[in-house]
This record gives structure tokens, C-alpha cells and sequence, in this order.
């Protein structure tokens, strides 16, 4: 945000932490420390629609080896190639995923599914857009199963209510999720120590987790590249 890094309190622009100035320090930090993948997100294209943070990502992109996905204000093809050619490997569509659930294909058709994946942003169930400012009446597990059928790789589940808040993730809708879906399934949110990690590794099927808080304040106390191998 604002070409910082930053993380929020359940997606809310006024529970902002700035924790560096210097995104690229922060994304060679993690790289290091054994990350598979960089989980970035252009906080003020998930709010505008406009993506603000474009040149930090191609740097991100260009400093390391491991692929990066973005995710924020992915609402056209045109901004969504626009990521690819700064340097991603795989966007993230949200609101426009959940306002036109049709374009998800047409988007699979031209990047390849592989290089797509929905973001679904859960609020009591129900999916939340716009950087998480509005819940539509769209229940997330429909919205799961649309992008699946669409041809979309990989489906990003964020429960809101536990998004920053270092008290675990929502186990029980991973489950739900992980019953009714056959592409990959990324639990994010919530991850607040390394028992959650080991917790969800031994969730049959899910993918992959997203770290964000826990890593920046210290919560993970062990080597992360251990624990990822064990995982």
C-alpha cells in the first residue's frame, strides 16, 4: 500500500501496521527463509480498481527466484496482463470473479488456467469484495465450485474474520471447501504459529498456506524451510 509494506486487521485500511518502505528487502527476507511462493497484493487496487503498486512489483519480481502471485484490482485483461509483464507468475481475480463469475473462463482461456486463481474472500459464509468492503449475497462455497468449472488452477480461501488476527485459521470451512473442490486449495488467514501450519499440512489435499501476520511479527518460532519440509 502506498509502496510499503503493510498488513491490515481483517482487511481494514484503518487497522494498517507499515512494518517497511523497502518491499524488496522484505520479499528477498522470505525467499530466504524458504518461502515456495510471494503472496503480494496491491492494497490500493483491491480498494480503487487501480493498480498503484505496479513498479514495486516488477522489483519484487526481478530480485527473486521463486514465482510471486498478485492479487488486487485484477478486474480486466488488460490489468491482468499488465501483471504478467511485470513479472508474476499467477493473479489473483476476486471482485470481478465474483461480480461477472463468466469472465473466469475467458480469462483461463487466454493466460491458462494455471495462471489463474479466485480469491474468495469469506464473510459469515458469504463473499466479500472491493478489498473487502462489501458482502454480496454470493455464498463462497458456489462462487468455489463456478471458478472450478470456469477452468481456474487454484482457489484462495480468506476467512475475513480471522484475517490478521493471529487465532487461527477457520479449519472448518477449509474442510467444507476441501470436500467439494478438485483444483488446488490455498488456506489463508489466520495462520498464527507453527502448530497451525503443521495442522493444516495435515489436512488431506490442501495445497498451501499464505503467512502473513506470523511471519512478520515472529510468531513462527521455528526454521521455516524445516517446517515447510515437513509439511
Amino acid at each position: 500500500m502506498g509502496g510499503e509494506v503493510v498488513r491490515l486487521r481483517r482487511g481494514l485500511a484503518t487497522e494498517k501496521v507499515v512494518y517497511s518502505s523497502d518491499p524488496v528487502a522484505f520479499a528477498k527476507k522470505w525467499e530466504d527463509s524458504g518461502a515456495d511462493w510471494l503472496h503480494i497484493v496491491d492494497l490500493d487496487a483491491a480498494f480503487t480498481g487501480e493498480p498503484r503498486n505496479l513498479d514495486s512489483v516488477a522489483k519484487i519480481c526481478a530480485a527473486v527466484k521463486i514465482p510471486c502471485e498478485l492479487g488486487g484490482g485484477m478486474r480486466s485483461e488488460e490489468k491482468i496482463q499488465a501483471a504478467f509483464d511485470a513479472g508474476v507468475a499467477r493473479v489473483i481475480l476476486g471482485t470481478k470473479a465474483c461480480q461477472s463469475p463468466e469472465t473466469i473462463a475467458g480469462f483461463c482461456t487466454k493466460f491458462g488456467g494455471e495462471r489463474i486463481a479466485v480469491g474468495i474472500d469469506a464473510n459469515g459464509g458469504k463473499v466479500a469484495v472491493k478489498g473487502w468492503t462489501e458482502t454480496t449475497a454470493t455464498v463462497a462455497s458456489d462462487l468455489a465450485l463456478a471458478a472450478q468449472k470456469a477452468g481456474a488452477g487454484t482457489i484462495i480461501y480468506t476467512d475475513i474474520a480471522t484475517d490478521g488476527m493471529l487465532e487461527g485459521p477457520n479449519f472448518a470451512e477449509l474442510e467444507k471447501m476441501l470436500t467439494l473442490l478438485d483444483c488446488n486449495l490455498i488456506a489463508s488467514g489466520g495462520v498464527s504459529c507453527d502448530e497451525d501450519l503443521k495442522r493444516l499440512s495435515l489436512m488431506p489435499g490442501l495445497y498451501g498456506a499464505i503467512i502473513g501476520k506470523a511471519l512478520y511479527d515472529g510468531r513462527i518460532t521455528g526454521n521455516l524451510r524445516e517446517i515447510i519440509a515437513a509439511a
